[in-house]
This record gives C-alpha cells, structure tokens and sequence, in this order.
C-alpha cells in the first residue's frame, strides 16, 4: 500500500499540470459602435463557445501525461529487475523509471495543453468576429507605396505658353577622325 502511494502521488501531481484553458489569451475591442455592455455579453457568449469547442482536450492532456509517467515506472521496474535482479535494484529500476516518465508525461500534457489554448483561442476569435467585435488579424501589411513620377507630361491648357522641348538626351556621335 505505502509504494503504491508512493508511485501514485508523482502521478497524481502531473495530472495536475494540465490546465483547463480559463479564458482566451488574445485581446479583443468593442467593435465599432457597440456598447461595453454589449461587448461584454458577446465575450461570455464566445468564452462558452469557445469551451464547448475545446471538448474532452484537458482530459486528454491529463491522459496523456498519466500514460507517460506509468509506461516509465513500468519500464523502469522491469529494466532494475532484469539489471540488478533483487529487491532493491527493482525500487531503483521503478523510482528512476518513475522520474523519466513524469518528465516524460509533463512534456505530452504541456503540449496537449498548448494545443488545447490554441484551438479555444481560434474559436474565440472566430466567434468575437462574427458578432462584430475587432479581434487581432495575422499576416503581413502591405508594403509601403513608393511615389513614382508618371512617365508623361500632361497636355498644357490652351492659351499656355510652354517651353521649347528639352534637347534629345542622346549626344550625338563623336566626330570622325
């Protein structure tokens, strides 16, 4: 009972570093002409959306990093038996299998939990868009225009006196020697 304790507390723990998104980590505006209090009720209404859309992740994230951390404490059990072949080599086997897998298993829940933040902030995006409200965009502005002089002049108006024509930009050849 006490080892069993003993693996079961680390795991329990690792379970606990997978975290339920508690709201978007983008920033949203009241939309144009939209009132606070309007903006704050499309706010609840996306927070919901966006948590009904996320679903079952967490769990899986909690799943993933309980799978982890029990796959090493098995494989470190198994790999101290065959190594040392006493008791005391087991214990071994199964602590050092038990620290590489909750590492192990932190990594999967983190990463389960990143993609969980991403797919609720995409549908909060998506929801806080179709209600009007400004949402951040990605990509890339537009490149600055440079002026660019046109390559004609325009007519002169009638009654306007212009100037000759410039001279032909072209020299004309050297004379011959």
């Amino acid at each position: 009972m006490k080892a069993t304790t003993l693996i079961m507390a680390p795991m329990v723990l690792l379970a606990a570093c997978a975290s339920v998104p508690s709201g978007p980590s983008v920033m949203a505006l009241p939309g144009a002409n939209k009132s606070f209090e309007q903006f704050r009720a499309d706010d609840a209404d996306c927070r919901s959306y966006a948590q009904m859309q996320t679903g079952d992740s967490n769990q899986a994230a909690v799943d993933a990093g309980l799978k982890s951390a029990a796959v090493g404490t098995v494989v470190g059990a198994i790999a101290g038996a065959a190594i040392g072949g006493n008791h005391q080599s087991t214990g071994s086997g199964a602590g050092a299998g038990l620290l590489v897998g909750s590492m192990a298993g932190s990594g999967a829940a983190q990463n389960s939990g990143r993609a969980t933040q991403q797919r609720y902030d995409h549908a909060y995006v998506q929801c806080m868009y179709a209600k009007g409200e400004q949402v951040p965009v990605a990509g890339n502005p537009a490149p600055a225009r440079r002026w660019v002089a046109p390559e004609y002049y325009p007519a002169p108006q009638p009654g306007y006196i212009s100037a000759p024509p410039p001279p032909p930009s072209s020299l004309p050849p050297p004379p011959a020697r």
